[in-house]
C-alpha cells in the first residue's frame, strides 16, 4: 500500500515537474524576443554566412539570444542557415524569428531616370546584395556583348525603366540575365516593327528615345519631338540636340554631376561622338535611360514638316517649332532674348 502511495506521489511529482518544465518551455519559445521599437525591420544575411555570422547579425534585434538559439537549435536552422533578407516584426517569439530566417523575402527593385550605366551600377547596388564594380564588369563582360550585339557605349540600352521583383542575394549574373530577359520581351514583335517602319534598331530607337526624353519632361509634346529628330535623320541633317552637347561636356569633364543649363555658342564645336552639332546621326550610346513614353514617342512619332524647334518663352517646358529656318530663327531669337535678360550663366 505505501509502494502504491510512493508511486503515486512520485507520478504526481513527475507529471507536475514535466507541466513546469513546459510551462518554461512555452515560455522559452512563444513568450516575445524581439529588442526594436519600429513595426518591422529586415534582415540581411550576407551569402556564404555561417550561423556564428547570423547571431552576431541578429544581435540588434533580438532580446534573449540563448531563448532563439534554443529554438533554432531545435529546428536545425546551424545547419541550414541561407542568405538574403529577412522581415522580422515588432513582438516575434523565439518560434517566430526561426521560422521568417526560412523566409527569403523578395525586393521590389526600381529604376528610372539614371544618366548612366555608372549611376544605374549604384542605384540597383543599393537595393541587392551585389556591388556596383561587380555589377559593372558583368554588364561589360566581352562575351555576353557579342552575344547580344551590344557594345561598351551602348549597353545601357538593355535597361527598361521598371519596378521588378528580385531577391536581395541575387547573383549579378542572374540580375544581368533577368534584365536581359526583360529588355527581349519589351522588343515585342509588334515594336520591333514599329522600329523598322522608322529605318531604326532598337537599339537606335532607345538611343534617339535618350534624346527625346532629355529634350522634354512635357510627355504629350515628346511625338512631335521625336517627329523632328526622325525627319533630319531621313533628310541627313544632324541632329543638333543640346541634350547631347551637355552630356559630351560631362563626359569630357568627367563630372556628370554639374548642372548645365545653357548651350553657349563654343560648345557646339566640341570634339565628341556624343555632340550632334557635329556628328551625322545618332551618337554611340543613350545620354539617359529613357522612359517607356519616350520609347513610345519614338516608335509612334507625330506626322509632320518640322525640323526645327527650341524652347519656349510663352508655354514654360514646351518647345515651338518650325519648317523653315526663317521661321526657326525668329523663334530662336525671342528665346535668346529671354534667356539672356534671366542672367542664366552655365
Amino acid at each position: 500500500m505505501n509502494l502504491k502511495k510512493n508511486i503515486t506521489i512520485a507520478s504526481v511529482v513527475l507529471i507536475s515537474g514535466l507541466l513546469i518544465y513546459g510551462g518554461i518551455l512555452a515560455n522559452q519559445i512563444f513568450s516575445k524576443n524581439t529588442k526594436f521599437s519600429q513595426n518591422e525591420v529586415y534582415v540581411f544575411v550576407p551569402t556564404g554566412s555561417t550561423y556564428e555570422d547570423v547571431k552576431k547579425i541578429l544581435e540588434p534585434f533580438v532580446e534573449n539570444m540563448n531563448r532563439f538559439e534554443m529554438v533554432a537549435n531545435k529546428r536545425s536552422y546551424p545547419e541550414n542557415v541561407k542568405p538574403g533578407r529577412f522581415l522580422f516584426t515588432k513582438g516575434m517569439n523565439s518560434y517566430e524569428l526561426v521560422k521568417a530566417m526560412r523566409s527569403n523575402v523578395p525586393v521590389k527593385l526600381a529604376f528610372n531616370n539614371q544618366e548612366r550605366l555608372e549611376n544605374f551600377a549604384q542605384r540597383v547596388s543599393s537595393q541587392i546584395e551585389p556591388d556596383s564594380l561587380t555589377l559593372m564588369n558583368i554588364f561589360k563582360d566581352s562575351v555576353f556583348l557579342k552575344e547580344n550585339g551590344f557594345t561598351d557605349e551602348n549597353v545601357f540600352v538593355m535597361f527598361i525603366p521598371n519596378t521588378h521583383e528580385v531577391y536581395w542575394n541575387i547573383t549579378a549574373e542572374k540580375f544581368r540575365d533577368k534584365m536581359i530577359k526583360e529588355y527581349h520581351n519589351f522588343w515585342s514583335k509588334e515594336r520591333m516593327a514599329k522600329a523598322e517602319k522608322q529605318g531604326l534598331t532598337p537599339v537606335e530607337a532607345t538611343i534617339l528615345a535618350s534624346i527625346v526624353h532629355k529634350e522634354s519632361v512635357k510627355k504629350d509634346e515628346r511625338p512631335r519631338i521625336a517627329g523632328v529628330y526622325l525627319n533630319r535623320l531621313r533628310l541627313g541633317m544632324p541632329l543638333q540636340a543640346d541634350p547631347t552637347v551637355i552630356f559630351a561636356i560631362k563626359k569630357k569633364d568627367n563630372d556628370f554631376d554639374q548642372v548645365i543649363k545653357r548651350v553657349f555658342y563654343n560648345d557646339l564645336f566640341l570634339n565628341s561622338p556624343y555632340n550632334t552639332y557635329k556628328v551625322i546621326g545618332l551618337p554611340p550610346g543613350p545620354i539617359a535611360m529613357p522612359d517607356i513614353t519616350a520609347l513610345d514617342a519614338v516608335l509612334n512619332p507625330e506626322k509632320h514638316d518640322f525640323i526645327y524647334f527650341c524652347a519656349s518663352v510663352d508655354r514654360f517646358g514646351y518647345h515651338e517649332f518650325a519648317a523653315t529656318l526663317p521661321e526657326h530663327n525668329v523663334n530662336a531669337k525671342k528665346y535668346s532674348d529671354w534667356i539672356n535678360s534671366q542672367g542664366v550663366a552655365r
